[in-house]
Formats: structure tokens, C-alpha cells, sequence
């Protein structure tokens, strides 16, 4: 299964709408989205996914409740928390924002999971740690690297690559 993955899309609405438009071109089946929206009208955007979004909160997500309210809003959107486990393709995935590096760090050296996805450095990343692929898809919102990136995931091959959005 090909998965999406984004993180820290921080209110920028065109990225998030290019987001959504590379993941219907991909043909993604899941979405996954691992925090900061920031704000509760962020939401609406994600409807033209023709994916299942799962996403978990950030640290800059401010009115969770709303945030919540605004995907129960849509069919196929699930706002989980803080954390998701989910089995894809017989794949067991972490969902977490990754603001707590201690959590994130103990998550990753446990090898409990086929794959460990977070954003919050807003810098774009692949790599193994053990039998472990850890991706961070960088920012959708491209403030801070000035670029703004998604990753893709394959679930069968257990590989990730980044994409870069235009601008």
C-alpha cells in the first residue's frame, strides 16, 4: 500500500492544497498526518483527499477540541490524539508529532514498530535504526526550510522517499 505521509502544515493553506493534490496524483490510500495544523480551518481542505486521513496533535495545535469537532466533520478523518498505532500490510506504525524527543527517542530504540512517523523538526528525513524505518516528512508549510515536503511510503518494500512541493 503506497501511504502519505505529512506533518506541520502550520495554517498554510496552497502547500496544503498541493499536498492533497500530489497525494490524489500519487494514488496514496492512507494519509497519514503527524501534527501541527494549528488552527481548526486548516481542516475543510483535507475533504478532496481521496484517502483516509489519520493525524494525531502537535504542539502548536491550539483548540484541540474544535480541531477534533472539525474532523468528525468528514468521513474518512480521524484525529487520534497524541499517538496512533496502526497496522498497515501487516506493518505496525507510530504516529506522534515528535515534540517529546524522549518519547520519540524511547519509541524508536524499542524496535516495536515496522515504522516510526513524526514531523515537529520540520526537517525531512528517511533513515533506518535497525530494522526500523523512521521518516519525518519535513514541513508542508516550508517556513522554516523554505522548502515544502511530503514523503511517500511504501508498505510492501518498506521504503520512503521525500517529495518536494513546488512552490
Amino acid at each position: 500500500m503506497l501511504v502519505g505521509i505529512m506533518a506541520d502544515t502550520h495554517d498554510y493553506l496552497p502547500m496544503v492544497e498541493k499536498a492533497v493534490k500530489k497525494f490524489n496524483e500519487e494514488g496514496v490510500e492512507l494519509v497519514l498526518h503527524a501534527g501541527d495544523y494549528v488552527a481548526p480551518f486548516v481542516i475543510p481542505r483535507f475533504k478532496g483527499l481521496n484517502a483516509k486521513l489519520v493525524g494525531v496533535f502537535g504542539n502548536n495545535d491550539g483548540d484541540r477540541e474544535l480541531l477534533k469537532k472539525r474532523f468528525s466533520e468528514y468521513d474518512g478523518m480521524e484525529l487520534r490524539g497524541n499517538f496512533a498505532e496502526l497496522h498497515v500490510n501487516n506493518k505496525k506504525i507510530a504516529l506522534l508529532h515528535g515534540s517529546e524527543e524522549e518519547l520519540l527517542k524511547a519509541l524508536i530504540e524499542s524496535q516495536n514498530f515496522d515504522v516510526v512517523v513524526h514531523g515537529h523538526t520540520h526537517k525531512a528525513e528517511v533513515y533506518r535504526k535497525g530494522k526500523m524505518l523512521v521518516v519525518n516528512p519535513g514541513e508542508v508549510c516550508g517556513y522554516i526550510t523554505g522548502k515544502s515536503t511530503i514523503a511517500l511510503l511504501d508498505t510492501e518494500k518498506l521504503e520512503a522517499k521525500i517529495i518536494e512541493l513546488p512552490k
